[in-house]
């Protein structure tokens, strides 16, 4: 009796420690700031994380201050977007109303941004999904 409820326990909880292994890495990095400090730091987070996850899907909302992260002739990263962007370990969403609002279009972003609407609106959408939410500040 005493190892067939054993077994039992087993059983039941085998599924739930394959899933809880298997759990997919989706991490959505919210920048607001345009110190470059921070900038430069979710680089070095996306590569590290890409490095020990390669099957992480991340992604990097902008807005606010932190527009000329994503601008052409104002990124100081703008060619590790650009790699990152190109290799598929990260996608950049830049927030169309922060750009409206300073009057930059999409032809002025580095290669390999892509526009949403409302970056708040895809960092909510991102949770809804699943996703886990990091705040980039130095």
């Amino acid at each position: 009796m005493r190892k067939n409820n054993m077994l039992i326990v087993v059983l039941v909880l085998l599924p739930v420690l394959t899933m809880a292994q298997s759990a997919a890495y989706k991490v959505i990095f919210d920048i607001t700031t345009a110190d470059t400090a921070a900038q430069k730091a979710v680089i070095r987070q996306i590569r590290g994380i890409s490095q020990a996850r390669p099957e992480a899907q991340l992604e990097v909302a902008i807005y606010s201050e932190a527009l000329p992260m994503v601008m052409k002739d104002k990124s100081i990263i703008a060619d590790a977007i650009q790699e990152l962007t190109a290799s598929k370990k990260a996608s950049f969403k830049v927030c169309g109303m922060t750009m409206k609002r300073n009057n930059v279009d999409k032809s002025q972003l580095v290669a390999g941004v892509d526009v949403v609407p409302d970056a708040i609106y895809e960092i909510i959408s991102k949770q809804h999904e699943g996703w886990g939410y990091i705040k980039v500040a130095q």
